[in-house]
C-alpha cells in the first residue's frame, strides 16, 4: 500500500479534483511502466512469518537493504517502513509483506530488470539472517493472529475499520499480496477506453495468474482466493465499478465517485489523524469533524484516492489490480499482458471490441467464476480459456507493434515476456492448478512442502 503522497497545495476549486487526475496525461513517447509486487517473509527453519523487529525480521530486511545497496530510509514514528532509490520505493504491507513499487520505465526489458535486481538483492539480505521470500497471492497456512500489524499509524486505523464494514478486510489486510502495473494514458478519451478494457478484462489476468489455493493449510476452493476476499472487504471502495462504462464517464465522474468513499485518515506532520467514516465533500467545506475548520490539499486528495480499490483504479495513472502474487519468472508477465492490450491502439481497440458487449452482470460474474474456477472458468457461454487466448494474442499482437528491443538489440521485442502465459493457455494449469496437483499428490496433503520449493 501506499507511502504518503506529494500532490500539491490548498484545494480552492472543485474542479482542481479532476484536473489533479488529468495532470496525469502524456503524450504517447512519455508512456512508461511500473511494476508492483508483494511477498511474503518468512523464518527458513521455523517456517513463520517475519515479525517487523528482531534480527530475524522485516525491519532487519530493511536495514539490510538500505545499508549493502544504497537505499534511502522512510521512517514514521521511529520504524523504519520504507526505502527509496532511483524513483522506485520499497514499502511494508500491513502483514509484513514486502512491495517493491518499481521506477516508471520504458520497457518491460527494463522493468524486468528492475525485478531481478530487486529479488536478488532481497534474496542475499534474507540468507544472511535465515530468512526467505515466496510469492503467493494469499498465506498458505499462517492464521490472521500469526500475522504481525506493521507500525504504521494507516494500518492501525484501517486494521479497525475494515472489521466494521466487511468479514474479509483484516485477511486482505494481512494475509495476500498481488503483483499490478501502473500504466500511463495520453487524454481523458484515452483514460476512458484503457479503464473499461483494463475492468473488464481484470477476470482474466486473475485466472491466469490465480495462485491462491491454500487457506490455513487447506485447500479453500479457490484459484484465487485473493481475489475471493476483496469481495466481501469494503463495497464502498471495491468492486468492478458499472459506473465507468456508462455514457459520459470520464475525470469528473471519478472525482464523484472518490468523494462517495469514505476516508480512513488524514496525514499531518508525520502523523494519521483518524477520520474513519468521515466525508472527503465535508473536507473540502472545512467541516471535517476530525480537523474542524481546515481544509484539504491536493496532497489530501492524493493520500484519498490510494484508499479507493476497485479492481482498476486510476490516480494520474491506471492501476490494473487484479492478479496474485506469483513465482519469480511470472511476474514479468503481468506489465507485458498489459502493455500489449493497451499501449498500441489498434490493439486496444481490439481488446474493447472483445468486451464491449458484455454488460455489468457479465463483468461481475467473470470475477467471481474466474477466483473460484480460474482458467476453467464459463460464463453465460463465455469460457475463460478462450477469453485468456484471445487477450493475450492481442498483447503479443500489441508487443510487436511496439518493437521494443533488449539484450543490446538480442531481443527484437517484449513479445518473449508472455512466454510463462503461453504455457499457461497450452497446458491449461495456472499457478494454482500447479500447486493443487502438488498438493494431492507428491505433497501428500502437506501446504508447506509450497516454501521449500516454490521460495524465491
Amino acid at each position: 500500500m501506499s507511502i504518503p503522497q506529494s500532490g500539491g497545495g490548498p484545494i480552492e476549486r472543485h474542479e482542481q479534483l479532476a484536473e489533479y487526475l488529468a495532470s496525469g496525461c502524456k503524450p504517447k513517447e512519455d508512456w512508461r511502466i511500473g511494476t508492483e509486487h508483494e511477498k511474503f517473509g518468512y523464518c527458513k527453519d521455523t517456517l513463520k512469518p517475519l515479525p517487523y523487529d528482531g534480527p530475524r525480521s522485516i525491519k532487519a530486511v530493511l536495514e539490510g537493504l538500505r545499508d549493502r545497496y544504497g537505499w534511502s530510509p522512510i521512517e514514521e514514528g521511529g520504524n523504519i517502513i520504507g526505502l527509496v532509490k532511483d524513483g522506485a520505493n520499497v514499502s511494508l504491507e500491513p502483514g509484513g509483506q514486502l512491495e517493491l513499487s518499481g521506477a516508471p520505465l520504458e520497457t518491460i526489458h527494463q522493468t524486468c530488470d528492475e525485478v531481478n535486481e530487486h529479488l536478488r538483492e532481497v534474496q542475499s539480505v534474507a540468507d544472511e539472517i535465515g530468512a526467505r521470500f515466496i510469492g503467493l497471492g494469499s498465506a498458505p497456512h499462517w492464521r490472521h493472529e500469526d500475522m504481525p500489524l506493521m507500525p504504521k499509524g494507516r494500518y492501525k486505523l484501517m486494521d479497525a475499520y475494515m472489521q466494521t464494514v466487511g468479514d474479509l478486510g483484516t485477511s486482505m489486510m494481512r494475509r495476500t499480496c498481488t503483483v499490478q502495473v501502473n500504466l500511463d494514458f495520453a487524454s481523458e478519451a484515452d483514460m476512458v477506453q484503457k479503464l473499461r478494457v483494463a475492468l473488464a478484462l481484470q477476470p482474466v489476468a486473475t485466472a491466469l495468474f490465480s495462485n491462491s489455493p491454500f487457506t490455513e493449510g487447506k485447500l479453500n476452493g479457490h484459484k484465487s482466493w485473493r481475489s475471493r476476499i476483496w469481495r466481501d472487504l469494503d463495497p464502498d471502495r471495491t468492486g468492478m465499478l458499472p459506473f465507468v462504462f456508462e455514457d459520459g464517464f470520464g475525470f469528473e465522474a471519478w472525482v464523484q465517485y472518490a468523494l462517495d468513499v469514505p476516508m480512513y485518515f488524514v496525514y499531518r506532520d508525520g502523523k494519521y489523524i483518524n477520520a474513519l467514516g468521515q466525508s472527503f465533500r465535508d473536507f473540502l467545506k472545512g467541516e471535517l469533524p476530525a480537523l474542524p475548520g481546515e481544509k484539504p490539499t491536493l496532497s489530501d486528495w492524493a493520500d484519498h484516492l490510494t484508499t479507493l480499490f476497485p479492481e482498476a483504479r486510476i490516480k494520474k495513472f491506471i492501476e490494473m489490480r487484479g492478479a496474485d502474487g506469483g513465482p519469480w519468472r511470472r511476474l514479468c508477465a503481468l506489465p507485458a499482458f498489459w502493455v500489449g492490450l493497451i499501449y498500441e491502439q489498434s490493439s486496444l481497440d481490439a481488446a474493447w471490441d472483445m468486451v464491449k458487449g458484455w454488460d455489468a452482470e457479465t463483468r461481475d460474474a467473470l470475477r467471481v467464476a474466474a477466483s473460484v474456477d480460474g482458467l476453467a472458468a464459463e460464463v453465460n457461454g463465455l469460457k475463460m480459456a478462450d477469453l485468456a487466448r484471445e487477450a493475450v494474442s492481442i498483447a503479443e499482437t500489441g508487443l510487436k507493434a511496439r518493437a521494443r528491443p533488449g539484450a543490446g538489440g538480442l531481443l527484437p521485442d517484449e513479445t518473449h515476456f508472455l512466454n510463462a502465459l503461453r504455457e499457461t493457455l497450452e497446458t491449461g494449469e495456472t499457478p494454482a492448478d500447479e500447486l493443487i496437483r502438488r498438493y494431492n499428490t507428491d505433497w501428500a496433503g502437506d501446504v508447506t512442502k509450497v516454501f521449500a520449493e516454490y521460495s524465491y
